[in-house]
């Protein structure tokens, strides 16, 4: 009797079950959407990169994206050709995206050459975004493309304004720029330099070889300083740039922090890491469903001057006490 209730209470079991199941299945929630973000970069995977990356990373967790649970990065880092830059943009549009990251111009370049739809956030130090045809007004975008870009020639005349005065008579400045990269900054550096009565020549550079060859040549021409433009090549190369200017003792200006805290003389230009926290809010406006069209393009939100002491006394020269009273940051 006793085998018999249990089996009755086991087969009742067994239907219950049966007739719950499917609502039980109906009730686990749905699938979590998982985004799709390529990461596209022209320069060596490192210097600085790596360090600014994790800003934007840091960013997309506070905004409740986290890689490996709804997001997912593919990245493309291109050291090579113009044509590498542009197949690695291509794979990226055969991965079907939700949204492109590009961080400077060549890997701009490459992923507006590769696609006219999905959303491209761009992050440029470079380029002049109208010039290059990559949007067709700040304010509008107007196209696929939105995101923040440097492009302001006033710069040229601070880097100038720096070096002469923490070099004395300065009359001969060289410039280091990538090729690479759009020549407005250049022109910008080059006209400041006029305006200022002071000579200027540029030196191409591209890959580590060359920087040591340019600086040999700013010496072989007697400048009396060296002003280095932004691009992936030149951050990449920042370490040797540091130990060139203390081996040929030309005192040297760069846009990012990262030189002058590490040993180079003077650094003014945009909080990159900064810059990569806007890039990812960009982003996310992408990612709630506003087009790029209607993203205006962004500037960097805040700039900084570091001097270093230290490097100043081994090549020789005094920092007036106007500069190092405006300086974010005086390394000693």
């Amino acid at each position: 009797m006793k085998a018999g209730v249990d089996r009755r209470a086991f087969m009742a079991a067994m239907v219950a079950g049966l007739v719950t199941a499917p609502l039980a299945a109906r009730a686990q929630p749905s699938a979590v959407k998982v985004v799709k973000v390529g990461v596209l970069r022209a320069a060596p995977d490192g210097g600085p990169f790596r360090q600014y990356f994790e800003s934007f990373h840091q960013a997309l967790r506070e905004n409740g994206f986290v890689e490996g649970k709804n997001l997912k990065l593919e990245y493309r880092v291109r050291a090579g050709s113009a044509e590498d830059v542009a197949d690695a943009a291509a794979e990226l549009m055969r991965l079907d995206m939700d949204v492109v990251v590009a961080f400077g111009s060549p890997a701009v370049r490459a992923a507006t050459g590769a696609t006219r739809s999905t959303p491209i956030v761009a992050l440029d130090l470079e380029s002049d975004p109208i010039a290059e045809g990559f949007v067709t007004g700040l304010a509008y975008p107007g196209g696929n493309v939105t995101g923040l870009f440097l492009d302001l020639p006033e710069l040229s005349g601070k880097w100038i304004e720096y070096l002469r005065e923490i070099v004395p008579r300065l009359s001969r400045i060289a410039t280091i720029w990538d090729p690479a990269t759009p020549p407005n900054l250049l022109r910008g550096a080059e006209a400041a330099a006029r305006t200022a009565g002071v000579e200027f020549f540029s030196l191409e550079a591209r890959v580590p070889g060359d920087f040591t060859a340019a600086f040999r040549s700013a010496i072989s021409r007697r400048a009396g300083a060296m002003l280095v433009l932004p691009s992936p090549a030149t951050s990449s190369a920042r370490r040797q740039i540091i130990e060139m200017e203390a081996k040929q003792r030309i005192p040297t200006i760069m846009p990012f922090a990262e030189f002058a805290e590490e040993g180079g003389l003077i650094a003014y230009g945009p909080d990159v890491a900064g810059m990569y926290r806007q890039a990812a809010d960009v982003m996310m406006k992408v990612l709630r469903g506003q087009r790029p069209a209607d993203i205006p393009i962004e500037r960097a939100a805040r700039f900084t001057l570091i001097v270093n002491r230290k490097t100043a006394a081994s090549l020789g020269l005094t920092v007036p006490r106007s500069l190092l009273a405006r300086a974010d940051k005086v390394v000693e």
